[in-house]
């Protein structure tokens, strides 16, 4: 009886360690989930005041504007190209 006693009494002390493991709070990593891509945006903006300047952009002219906005809407009507390889299995005929 009094080797159940022990067995029991180890088993116990076995969950409350694995247990214990479960409870450990947040890591460095988890802390700081997502601070990097929030910084990297904040950092893109110049001038967060910017988006209240109505006035027209100057230094890119309408016809340059127009031809490169053309040949970008042209990629897009292009069929897939296709696949670059093929996988033979066995000898080639």
């Amino acid at each position: 009886m009094k080797k159940l006693g022990y067995i029991f009494l180890a088993w116990i002390g076995i969950m409350v360690m694995l247990l214990a493991g479960c409870s450990i709070g947040l890591t460095r990593l988890e802390a700081d989930f997502g601070n990097s891509a929030n910084f990297a945006r904040v950092q893109q903006i110049l001038d967060p005041a910017a988006q209240k300047n109505l006035e027209p952009v100057a230094g890119f002219d309408g016809q340059a504007a127009e031809a490169t906005l053309d040949r970008y809407r042209t990629t897009f009507e292009k069929p897939a190209p296709p696949p670059a390889f093929v996988l033979t299995v066995g000898p080639a005929r």
